[in-house]
């Protein structure tokens, strides 16, 4: 929904998706607005709670042209990757695999996640790659909760999970100038929006917050003007990402899990996975999700 003011552009309202019995609410891309900086795809996944016996479960699939970032509030996924990467994510790690020219991974849980009852909740989002390094070799790095910069402010904790905001820079770097900050944020608390970033957004995870007077609960993407200064404040106890980047030049395509500038290589990429020419994920290559038929 459009709600212009002084310094907000438009609103994006989640919408709910059945992912096969697990839930998530889809963010970006929207319709009339389909990146922020280089933010190309946002995806709140949860919260669900599963009996012991269920879990998350996506077979291996592939992507191109993107970085995909995981970041977890509760819950654990186990991933593992065509460069035979296998590495348990935990609430508060970053998680951040770069497509490049095209690679593969699953995300699951392990046998003692899943005999067990087990909480998800987290968000997943893809990094569009500036156009010199589409087709850039893939890669996988996790970075531990413990090393992602913390930030405080009177009655406001951050934690910057990529880029650079505040004067501080988080060791997760993408290949674009960006930031990603989650913030939890106290009943009356207030921040600014770092505005040396372009473009720049805040999804309220929990809780509800205010900016120009209006209120804006969860499930709400609000983006921001350019260069206009913006304060956010908490009318409760609030989760709140922060998120945005410089603008991305080029325009890109998105069909199913390839992103790429070019109509031609994204019909490459599906010839490539229903031909599995893709390369399989080690200690995963039993099965894959198919190449969707519309």
């Amino acid at each position: 929904m459009n709600n212009p003011s002084a310094s907000v552009d438009m609103v994006i309202t989640g919408r709910r998706r059945d992912l096969g019995g697990f839930e998530v609410q889809r963010i970006l891309p929207y319709a009339k607005r389909r990146l922020v900086g280089p933010f190309i795809f946002f995806d709140e996944m949860g919260p669900a709670e599963f009996p012991a016996g269920e879990a998350i479960n996506v077979r291996p699939h592939p992507h191109i042209g993107l970085a995909t970032v995981t970041y977890l509030f509760e819950g654990e996924i186990l991933h593992r990757d065509s460069l035979g990467f296998e590495q348990p994510i935990r609430p508060g790690a970053v998680n951040w695999m770069t497509a490049g020219r095209g690679i593969v991974h699953s995300e699951r849980v392990t046998e003692e996640v899943r005999n067990s009852v087990n909480r998800m909740h987290g968000i997943q989002t893809w990094i569009a790659l500036p156009l010199e390094q589409e087709e850039m070799e893939p890669s996988f790095r996790h970075h531990p909760a413990e090393t992602i910069p913390k930030i405080s402010r009177d009655g406001v904790e951050m934690r910057l999970i990529a880029g650079t905001a505040f004067g501080q820079e988080s060791p997760v770097k993408g290949e674009s100038p960006m930031f990603y900050l989650h913030l939890e944020m106290t009943a009356g608390s207030r921040t600014d929006v770092p505005v040396e970033h372009a473009e720049r957004a805040a999804f309220v995870v929990e809780g509800s917050v205010e900016v120009d007077g209006q209120t804006y609960g969860s499930g709400n993407m609000i983006v921001f003007r350019e260069a206009v200064p913006v304060e956010i404040s908490a009318e409760v106890n609030s989760r709140v990402m922060l998120l945005g980047g410089a603008t991305l030049q080029g325009k890109r395509h998105i069909w199913w899990n390839f992103v790429s500038s070019s109509e031609t290589r994204l019909e490459q990429a599906k010839a490539d996975w229903k031909a599995g020419r893709f390369p399989l994920v080690p200690g995963d290559s039993e099965e894959f999700i198919p190449l969707p038929e519309d």
